[in-house]
């Protein structure tokens, strides 16, 4: 188990997991109440729930092999001509790794409970406002401030040791959603788009410290640990099925939003490629994701390779369903904000109509994230600030949304077009504590994933 809950939290976290799945749960919830911490009895418990069947009638088809994903995916433009060449396309990849820098240090000192999950009977998108209400910042428009009026009225604080707020912000600081962008610089550095789940296992304990990842991560972080710890670096023939062991065992989080925040420095170096970007978002998620877990990074790489020559968002958004299952819940649940954001111009009443259809998913899964990441760029039309303030405003993974939404409209817009009261606070400056990468200029990193790109596409 991975150290940082209980298994008996884990197991709960399992049921919810189990039921959104489609299996029959019966009456798991009152037996596991009865074990109490009793861990014997609820591994025994475990076992039986790895088990269930499935629900008779569960609408969704939900497969996790690339080629059954690709067999139920709509029609799609697969590749997409980048009309930019040289220092103008340099721009884009700049564009791509300030945004991302820029909207999570939006978004970082948010990562709280109150604003993810929310409190005292309100939301997280509620509280998200009356922090910047009471900080005389609303609407939202800069980076989130240190104090506000919220902390003694309603008892809701920003994390008060984040170096990404307003007053303190000089570069970007340390953050899990910029490690994995790096990481995927490094692996597609290293072996361009020939790499597979199991070289991203061993990437990771090469560079990415234990503490640095969490849930999903976490877990298959230490279940790739049990089954290489006799290997001797060698892969084993039965590398597939050992990788589904390390994805699913004691990992009820292998649905949420940790593999869609790991697209952007693979889909970088499949830039104009939106099917090639989500077949290396696969490679990678199927690390320690399964199913809508799988379907959210390979989305999000889509949009993200696409965005390099397709500015319109509601047609990235299209890319994006188009190289995942439309028989999928994700599918599901994304055409429903997409409606919600066409016919709903208001962002406090657009937020709260996304809470409303998916407030019952954990606040770090990936559908309710990747809803909100779509109808953010919906509503944003194409304007950096606007989409950017939605993405945040909407709570939930507040830095995740805020990186992602940033990474495509900067690889749409460029570098240059960003607004410059985002870019300058950065100094050009990226901290990820990997080896390297700790710090680095903002910029090279740009000139690097082009690169890779420059390499890729010959």
């Amino acid at each position: 188990m991975a150290g940082w809950t209980t298994l008996a939290e884990l197991l709960q976290e399992e049921v919810v997991q189990r039921r959104q799945e489609g299996f029959q749960i019966g009456n798991f919830a009152e037996r596991m109440q009865a074990a109490a911490d009793d861990n014997k009895e609820l591994l025994t418990l475990y076992e039986e729930l790895r088990q269930l069947p499935a629900v008779a009638d569960f609408p969704f088809q939900e497969p996790n092999d690339l080629q059954a994903i690709r067999s139920l995916r709509p029609q799609g433009p697969r590749e997409c001509t980048i009309m930019v060449e040289g220092d103008a396309l340099y721009d884009r990849f700049y564009g791509a790794w300030l945004g991302r820098s820029i909207g999570c240090a939006l978004g970082k000192p948010l990562e709280q409970p109150a604003f993810m999950g929310g409190s005292a009977g309100r939301t997280g998108w509620e509280n998200v406002k009356l922090w910047f209400e009471g900080a005389d910042a609303w609407p939202i428009a800069d980076y989130t401030p240190l104090h506000s009026r919220a902390q003694q009225q309603h008892g809701i604080v920003v994390n008060q040791g984040c170096l990404s707020v307003k007053e303190k912000i000089a570069f970007m600081e340390s953050d899990d959603d910029i490690r994995y962008t790096v990481l995927g610089l490094v692996m597609t550095e290293e072996r361009g788009s020939h790499f597979d789940a199991w070289d991203m296992g061993k990437l990771w304990h090469r560079l990415l410290p234990y503490q640095f990842v969490c849930t999903a991560e976490t877990q298959a972080y230490l279940n790739f640990c049990h089954v290489t710890s006799h290997m001797n670096g060698e892969k084993p023939q039965d590398w597939v099925e050992q990788i589904h062991w390390v994805r699913t065992y004691l990992n009820p989080y292998r649905e949420w939003i940790g593999a869609q925040i790991r697209a952007d420095g693979l889909a970088y170096s499949a830039a104009g490629r939106p099917e090639l970007a989500a077949q290396l978002g696969w490679q990678d998620a199927s690390l320690s994701h399964v199913k809508n877990g799988i379907y959210g990074e390979m989305m999000v790489a889509a949009m993200i390779a696409a965005a390099f020559a397709e500015p319109d968002p509601r047609r990235l958004v299209d890319i994006g369903l188009s190289e995942i299952p439309v028989t999928s819940r994700l599918a599901a649940d994304v055409q429903q904000a997409i409606t919600l954001a066409e016919t709903i111009p208001e962002p406090t009443v657009l937020a709260a109509a996304l809470w409303k259809h998916f407030g019952h998913y954990h606040p770090v899964h990936t559908n309710n994230n990747a809803a909100l990441v779509c109808a953010s760029l919906i509503h944003g039309g194409g304007d950096f600030s606007r989409t950017l303030a939605m993405s945040v405003l909407g709570g939930w993974d507040t830095d995740c949304n805020g990186a992602t939404v940033g990474s495509i409209l900067g690889a749409a817009l460029g570098a240059k077009a960003l607004p410059k009261h985002w870019v300058e606070p950065l100094h050009d400056t990226l901290y990820s504590s990997v080896i390297g990468f700790d710090p680095i200029a903002i910029s090279q990193c740009a000139r690097r994933s082009m690169d890779v790109f420059l390499r890729l596409r010959s």
